[in-house]
């Protein structure tokens, strides 16, 4: 690639190149044939007056004498009269010449009247192209002219040599102006080839190639243009690719939680459906088991309520729609109360209910009903999986900016390849005794979800058959809600 955009610019240098040696060519060649024509034209005319000043009466002319003359003065001499017939001529014989006044020269014409005039032409008796240069006549010839013709031929001798010389001369000047250009077109390629190959690896979709800086230069500029757009590519394809993987995620959400939902719904509908037609079907006049079957169509359609509520409450959050009033509430108080709803059922199953006070100054910024369901479905858990004879402790204590609470069981505890997942929607360790207790999988989720909204954390402890703990974190001031969480890396997934 290189070396064919390098063969294009010096192709292209050349193309500049020759016009300019052409003209060099022709206006340094016709300025140097002017001068030396004209040089030439001012030594033949001093010749020519040499020889007119030499010549001897013109009836005594001879042509011998004549030819030696011309021969010492390297060109042809002619003699003319005032009267345009020639007298004497070295080359022709001047009877059968016809007369130079009647078919005027124009250098004879300048010579009659007594300047010096010259003139270039083909010889009409010799057929061969002549330089004229004619000056006025002797004393011996008033009016007259002598004239001097050298042939065009040395002229052009001459003025090849020169052209010659300024060829070579132009030649040899314009070999540094080459060799500079091949340099720098040597560099423009190499950098137009690495522009090329940037682009073809931002069409192929490396948005990660950048090419290195050049300097203040256009080539520089563009480079910086280049990586800007690689840059602003790259981040925006980066963009793409983490909201194609959130969707697809919310995607895998969704479709799991219409699965989980159709299931959840499932089971307490066809349980009623089935008892239902079973009443209608006669059971209803049946006193042994009427009753029964009431009371199991009543206690599906409260797990159908409580799943409803659930599944709006968890909606609402999610999509922040929930209204909290956030105020200042201490913490035994909060304690307290989420410990007095749980209380009866605790007492139910014989176990131990415990609340560890917090300092008494000790406070939360929150909202009392979210803190109340949150304490409320992490106290009905540990109810639900705390044999007999267990004990559940509630307690807080200050952590900096954030109060930490905390409910801890000795019930049957969680795998830990269970903890990661536990915060999932309809997410169950024991899925047949979630159901048999009646839990509907969402108490968690929702809890994860009210503590985010309170800028707090929650995690989880637990070992198999020792029990569990959980620990939520509350911010203690309105300043303290919007700082950084605490101990983010137990933040529930």
């Amino acid at each position: 690639m290189t070396g064919r955009i390098f063969l294009k610019l010096i192709l292209g240098l050349l193309c500049l190149l020759l016009p300019a040696l052409v003209s060099v060519d022709y206006f340094a060649t016709r300025g140097a044939t002017d001068i030396y024509i004209q040089n030439l034209v001012e030594q033949r005319a001093d010749n020519a007056r040499v020889l007119a000043l030499s010549l001897p009466d013109p009836a005594a002319l001879d042509g011998a004498s004549l030819r030696e003359m011309a021969r010492a003065a390297r060109g042809r001499l002619t003699v003319v009269r005032s009267d345009g017939r020639v007298l004497a001529d070295s080359e022709a014989d001047p009877a059968q010449m016809e007369n130079h006044r009647t078919n005027p020269r124009p250098e004879l014409l300048r010579a009659f009247a007594g300047y010096v005039g010259w003139d270039i032409r083909s010889s009409a008796t010799l057929g061969i192209r002549f330089l004229y240069v004619a000056v006025p006549g002797p004393k011996s010839l008033p009016g007259g002219a002598v004239r001097l013709a050298v042939p065009l031929a040395e002229v052009d001798r001459q003025v090849a040599r020169i052209r010659g010389q300024v060829l070579v001369s132009t030649a040899l000047a314009f070999l540094p102006a080459i060799a500079i250009a091949a340099l720098v077109a040597r560099r423009i390629s190499r950098r137009f080839a690495a522009v090329m190959a940037h682009a073809g690896e931002l069409a192929r979709g490396n948005f990660r190639a950048r090419l290195p800086h050049t300097g203040p230069s256009e080539f520089g500029q563009l480079a910086r243009t280049l990586n800007d757009t690689a840059e602003e590519l790259e981040k925006t394809l980066e963009q793409l690719q983490r909201e194609h993987a959130e969707l697809e995620k919310v995607e895998r959400i969704r479709k799991d939680f219409v699965i989980n939902v159709s299931h959840e719904l499932r089971t307490p509908l066809a349980s009623i459906q089935g008892y239902t037609e079973t009443l209608i079907d006669g059971a209803l006049d049946d006193p042994e088991h009427n009753l029964r079957f009431l009371g199991i169509i009543r206690r599906n359609a409260e797990r159908l309520a409580r799943i409803t509520e659930d599944l709006l409450t968890l909606s609402r959050v999610e999509q922040k729609r929930q209204t909290f009033e956030f105020a200042s509430h201490p913490a035994n108080a909060l304690l307290t109360e989420a410990v007095e709803l749980v209380r009866p059922m605790a007492q139910k199953n014989d176990i131990r209910l415990e609340m560890e006070p917090a300092p008494a100054a000790a406070e939360a910024w929150c909202d009392s009903e979210a803190v109340s369901q949150i304490l409320s479905n992490l106290l009905d858990n540990a109810v639900k999986y705390t044999p007999r004879g267990g004990r559940i402790a509630v307690g807080a204590a200050p952590a900096g900016r954030f109060l930490e609470v905390y409910v801890r069981d000795t019930g049957i505890g969680i795998p830990a390849g269970e903890l990661p997942r536990l915060f999932e929607r309809f997410y169950r360790v024991d899925k047949a005794r979630s159901r048999e207790l009646g839990g509907t999988g969402l108490g968690l989720s929702i809890v994860k979800h009210l503590v985010a909204a309170h800028h707090g954390t929650i995690r989880v402890e637990s070992r198999i058959h020792e029990g569990s703990a959980f620990f939520f974190t509350l911010p203690v001031d309105e300043s303290a809600r919007h700082g950084e969480r605490l101990n983010p890396e137990f933040t529930a997934p």
